[in-house]
């Protein structure tokens, strides 16, 4: 499927698709005189090598002529200053109750005006990456900036011989009336007063930084912000939209596909934040035992129909904390952001990570770092894990019953990453909710859970939570939450009933056997079904009710509360 970037005469006008407020604002800003169009992956490389501040390490980029870079092309670093995560709290989006809309494109607008004495340079990439789903989407952001825009050309799927032909095969999305996604940035943007602007619609506390998205109408602009993750996580943010209003379920989490040797295949599809272990377990090769294809780590959508998978990026947006300077993985750099460098003893330019300089280092590896990556999984996905840091759930549990396991999903407990930039005073250890690890919505919470409980309602996938932190103070290992993957896929897992509960079975995973007859346990593991019970029962008031669920899902909640009684 393809969205829309051309019109007729006809369809242009007041009250047709793609001629929003907000979008005439944004769009329009691209055919300023001040726009220099970037076409090719090479010219967005040279640029960013050439920007100010641009590190050129001595790292080859592993067979860069096959992504349309030439053969000498080197690992670009730049670090962005003292912000090196996501601001969520900086997010506003249209159609939530509170966010002013009117007020907001006034900033936007005359953000737009001020970038005329801007060199500006617009990229196109797609997302979506087989014909059944690709969208195009356009990124407008000022000189002085080209490492975000190559970063995004390689995030992406930039434009090469093979996708446009593919994209050109592909049928329109939304019956041709979903428009290609545009995006103004300027990250050197600086809030001044201007006559008819108030800046009482940002977010920020500090009123200095604005993603502001307009899904419906496939447009964002984002304001102040130097980091990469901004940029890639609203392009997503816009892209998942579009994908839930034409029947798919969006999904940040990662998604495998094992051979058996019976030659069945199992699909698996895991959820979580990051630093929660999800691409740990979507790349795990399990020692060879299974032929294994990899949809992606972060970021696919499942055909709630078909139930098969696209894949939305072909790179890796990847911390650097565990790739140590020499790390054979370290092969498949393309680009790295906020890390340090070094020369070695051939006086060589070489990338320092480890998260010596700062937290939450990163790099764009390229799609060659999985061997076995695909872009499609057409066969259907046969379960859903959640991955929760829950100390009172062990290392795995099964659920029973479409509401509970989806309100689960929505429900999703776990630690703040060093990935996220936090509003004053907020607590980093506290335990948070992230409804399907997902914190980019903007659309109501009940879309997902309709989807979610679709998937397990009428198409019959398992669901399955898995707790990678620990439990009761015991650390669950990888290797435990692997080999509890591998016992599920391979038919030999045995879950019984866990404890009172009615629909929630357990397998047991020596060393991590919950004591029932514990009562200090019972009373934390009460307290945390109960906390899920107020974050449903708050999600109904908070926001005007914008992301109230079905009442079935507070109750199959309350039902695990009672039962614990």
């Amino acid at each position: 499927m393809s969205t829309k970037a051309n019109y007729p005469i006809s369809e242009i006008g007041k009250g047709k698709p793609g001629f929003s407020k907000t979008r005439s604002i944004i769009e329009a800003a691209f055919y300023g005189n001040n726009v220099v169009k970037v076409e090719t992956l090479k010219e967005a490389y040279n640029l960013a090598k050439n920007s100010p501040g641009t590190i050129v390490t001595d790292m080859p980029v592993y067979r860069g002529e096959e992504f349309g870079l030439d053969a000498d092309a080197k690992v670009l670093l730049f670090n962005d200053g003292a912000i090196t995560g996501r601001y969520a709290t900086a997010r506003r989006i249209a159609g939530e109750p509170g966010v002013d809309c009117d007020a907001l494109d006034k900033v936007a607008m005359d953000a737009v005006y001020k970038s005329r004495w801007k060199k500006m340079y617009h990229a196109t990439v797609f997302a979506g990456l087989d014909p059944e789903f690709m969208v195009k989407c356009h990124l407008l952001i000022p000189e002085g900036e080209e490492n975000i825009m190559y970063n995004w050309m390689l995030n992406f799927q930039y434009m090469s011989d093979e996708y446009v032909k593919m994209y050109k095969e592909s049928q329109p999305v939304g019956d041709g009336k979903e428009a290609d996604i545009y995006i103004f940035s300027d990250p050197q943007w600086i809030p001044e007063e201007a006559p008819g602007v108030s800046f009482d619609c940002l977010s920020d506390p500090a009123k200095k930084t604005l993603c502001y998205f307009n899904t419906e109408t496939n447009c964002a602009c984002i304001l102040g912000m130097r980091y990469f993750g901004e940029h890639k996580k609203g392009t997503l943010t816009m892209v998942w939209a579009i994908a839930n209003r034409n029947g798919y379920a969006s999904c940040h989490g990662g998604q495998k596909e094992y051979l058996l040797p019976d030659g069945t295949k199992y699909v698996a599809s895991v959820y979580g934040l990051s630093g929660s272990g999800k691409s740990t377990l979507t790349h795990a090769k399990h020692g060879g035992k299974y032929e294994i294809k990899v949809l992606h780590d972060d970021a696919f959508i499942i055909n709630t129909d078909t139930c098969a998978s696209i894949a939305i990026e072909p790179t890796y947006f990847d911390k650097t904390a565990d790739y140590p300077t020499g790390c054979p993985d370290n092969q498949y750099l393309l680009t790295a952001q906020n890390c340090s460098a070094t020369l070695d003893e051939d006086g060589k330019v070489q990338l320092v990570t480890e998260d010596i300089r700062n937290g939450n280092g990163r790099a764009i590896k390229s799609k060659l770092w999985s061997p076995n990556r695909v872009d499609k999984i057409d066969a259907p996905v046969n379960a859903i894990f959640w991955i929760m840091k829950d100390p009172t759930i062990p290392p795995v549990v099964k659920l029973k019953g479409a509401a509970l396991a989806s309100v689960m999903g929505a429900t999703l407990a776990t630690k703040r990453s060093s990935a996220e930039r936090l509003a004053p005073g907020v607590d980093p250890n506290k335990l948070v909710v992230v409804p399907y690890a997902n914190p980019f919505r903007t659309y109501p919470l009940a879309n997902d859970y309709e989807k979610f409980k679709k998937l397990v309602e009428e198409k019959n996938v398992d669901c399955y939570i898995v707790n990678t932190g620990d439990f009761m103070g015991k650390k669950v290992q990888p290797k435990d939450t692997l080999g509890v993957l591998e016992a599920i896929v391979e038919k030999r897992a045995d879950f019984h009933q866990w404890g009172p509960f009615s629909d929630i079975e357990i397998m047991d995973w020596e060393g991590f056997v919950p004591d029932m007859n514990d009562a200090e346990y019972t009373s934390q593991l009460k307290a945390r079904m109960q906390d899920r019970v107020n974050e449903v029962e708050a999600f109904a008031v908070e926001k005007g009710g914008y992301d109230k669920l079905p009442d079935e899902a507070v109750e199959a909640l309350k039902k695990l509360v009672a039962e614990l009684d």
